[in-house]
């Protein structure tokens, strides 16, 4: 890489690499500041911390449904239970204040095809309010991920249920019924363009599949919604159309006739293995395998082929206020931007690549699987910004992409999203080494 990373990082990428300085280089990480999340007094996390002035056209210092569920489940695997259940009772919250954007669509009330009368996955963090902007709000993934999280802690006795929380529970499994998850086009992880997504369809399955293991376990937390709502039974049929029709997918990520929809290759699929751990065997391998062969970069790892966003020379060509606005029903402004091969390079993915082979190793003992997850460690740690960057050493980009010839951080410096995941992989070397 071009970019040198931090003095300490090198140090450690050049050492002998032994638990001794896998601890000394978290010790370290820990006092740069690389794995500082600040949550709100909420719980909510913003996406990312400390934005520069000039930075805050890129929105981020809301809140995504998503990002906070993925930051939660980094503090939950590596013993932080009290930030991941405060952050999973805010989002239900959240939720059960602004409910009829799930019993409207139920009742039929409002329209699912417009995603602003969906529940809404993208608010302001302080107030726990929606945000009155036009937003991609149709993400059954965000939607997933949370009933995943949030049903994991309660089964673990990490968070108890409230009343309302229990309710809400139940309006899930009608809502991800009556919209049809596994045939509903949604934005997805990306909140681009609207399609039928295996990532999608399997993280709402994902979801679904942890709260049938709630209610099977503690089925006293559900408290009357298993009776008043009659669901059981459309649980269970929702968890088998969803994993019917993911398989039907997979490994591609849509395989519409529609070549604005259409995609071979997405590296959200890789999240289907971990943390979702939905997908495993030869189909886990083949997307893997997909990812690496088609979307691995020398700086990171692209989103897809194609995507436009942060493409070369992003700020030049886009003002501010066009950089992160809401593409989803028309991105062919944006996507002319791009030239081939110029793709943003995203940091979100090495480390999940590398946990994924460390648990493979922890399983396995086969040194291949060791070595490849040392090599995306490595690749993860080199993605934090050096001692010259404008935004502090050691912090973790959301992307990569070319100004002016050159890779560099994009603006969303640092992401949090980013942050759990290296805080992850950091936690499973500690682990295996």
């Amino acid at each position: 890489m071009s970019q040198q990373p931090a003095r300490a990082v090198q140090n450690y990428l050049s050492s002998h690499q032994t638990q001794s300085d896998l601890l000394e280089l978290e010790q370290t990480l820990n006092e740069a500041g690389t794995f500082r999340f600040e949550p709100l007094p909420n719980g909510i996390f913003p996406a990312a911390l400390a934005l520069q002035e000039d930075y805050e056209y890129t929105g981020y210092s809301n809140a995504w449904v998503r990002d906070n569920v993925l930051v939660a489940y980094g503090h939950y695997v590596t013993g932080q239970m009290e930030p991941a259940s405060k952050c999973l009772s805010a989002l239900a919250d959240f939720f059960v204040k602004y409910q009829h954007r799930f019993t409207d669509i139920i009742s039929g009330q409002a329209n699912a095809n417009d995603p602003m009368q969906r529940p809404h996955i993208r608010f302001n963090a302080e107030k726990l309010e929606e945000i009155d902007q036009k937003w991609a709000h149709a993400q059954n993934d965000a939607l997933g991920y949370f009933l995943w999280l949030y049903s994991k802690l309660c089964r673990g006795g990490h968070l108890q249920s409230k009343d309302l929380h229990r309710r809400l529970l139940g309006l899930f499994v009608d809502y991800f019924h009556t919209i049809r998850f596994w045939e509903d086009e949604d934005s997805g992880h990306w909140e681009e363009v609207r399609k039928i997504s295996a990532s999608s369809i399997g993280t709402a399955t994902a979801g679904l599949m942890e709260l049938s293991h709630l209610w099977d376990e503690k089925p006293d937390m559900l408290g009357e919604s298993r009776d008043t709502c009659g669901r059981f039974d459309w649980l269970e049929d929702a968890i088998t159309r969803g994993q019917n029709a993911m398989l039907d997918i997979l490994p591609e990520e849509c395989i519409q006739q529609d070549p604005l929809k259409h995609r071979k290759y997405d590296a959200a699929l890789l999240f289907l293995i971990e943390p979702l751990q939905i997908v495993s065997g030869a189909l886990a391998d083949r997307i893997i395998n997909n990812v690496i062969d088609h979307l691995q970069g020398d700086y990171g790892i692209r989103r897809y082929l194609g995507d436009s966003y942060w493409c070369a020379d992003y700020k030049t060509k886009l003002d501010p206020e066009k950089r992160t606005e809401d593409f989803s029903d028309d991105q062919s402004a944006r996507d002319a931007l791009l030239s081939p091969g110029e793709e943003a390079q995203w940091c979100i993915f090495d480390p999940i690549i590398s946990i994924i082979f460390g648990k493979r190793y922890q399983q396995s003992g086969n040194e291949l699987d060791r070595n490849k997850q040392v090599k995306y460690f490595h690749r993860s740690l080199s993605q934090l910004t050096n001692e010259n960057s404008t935004f502090g050493p050691l912090k973790c980009p959301e992307s990569y992409y070319l100004e002016n010839g050159k890779y560099v951080p994009n603006d969303i410096t640092p992401l949090l999203w980013t942050q759990s995941n290296l805080m992850q992989a950091m936690h499973v070397m500690k682990r295996t080494s």
